[in-house]
């Protein structure tokens, strides 16, 4: 274990009181909840920059670390979903939850025949991450007493995450594709 490990696990170890905090019938649990998603999602970008500046990376980090990130966002997506006040939700985190199906089931084969770095991230991917983590951000923040624009924000950055959501995952299956082809 090192540094950027731990506030990995960290981050997955936040997921609990994260659900608590949204099912707690207050009018402050909805700031709770967001500043726990917001935190879970700063960890998600310190420990990928301390392990790379302190040299630091690991197996462990490199599993895990795209582990506790889907755990952290389809939990989120999961929750609102469930959520009476937030319709129209369910198209995007279905593209989203698919698309990390879909794009962890292609790194796992392309790894396995020894062709990962093809399928490696990306700019659109990291750009569609920040976007889906604002909109989910936005949208735990967001409840009946807030401003209506949070809401507007939020919906509308979630349907563009899903838009790049389908971009990334097209470039990705684009670049498998002479792989996939051939099998």
């Amino acid at each position: 274990m090192n540094i950027p490990n731990y506030f990995t696990v960290f981050r997955i170890a936040l997921i609990p009181l994260f659900v608590l905090m949204f099912y707690l019938p207050f009018s402050w649990s909805y700031i709770v909840c967001a500043t726990l998603f917001a935190i879970a999602c700063l960890t998600d970008w310190l420990d990928g920059y301390l392990a790379r500046t302190l040299h630091q990376v690991s197996r462990l980090g490199t599993f895990l670390d795209p582990v506790a990130d889907k755990l952290v966002v389809v939990t989120a997506l999961v929750m609102l979903v469930g959520s009476k006040h937030l319709p129209y939700i369910a198209i995007p985190a279905a593209i989203i939850i698919g698309r990390e199906i879909v794009v962890s089931a292609l790194r796992e084969w392309m790894a396995e025949i020894g062709k990962r770095t093809s399928v490696a991230v990306s700019y659109i991917g990291k750009f569609k991450t920040a976007i889906q983590m604002l909109s989910l951000f936005l949208l735990l923040l967001y409840s009946p007493q807030s401003s209506i624009w949070i809401g507007i924000l939020g919906y509308s950055l979630l349907y563009i995450a899903a838009g790049l959501t389908l971009w990334s995952m097209t470039m990705y299956l684009k670049a498998a594709w002479p792989e996939i082809n051939l099998r």
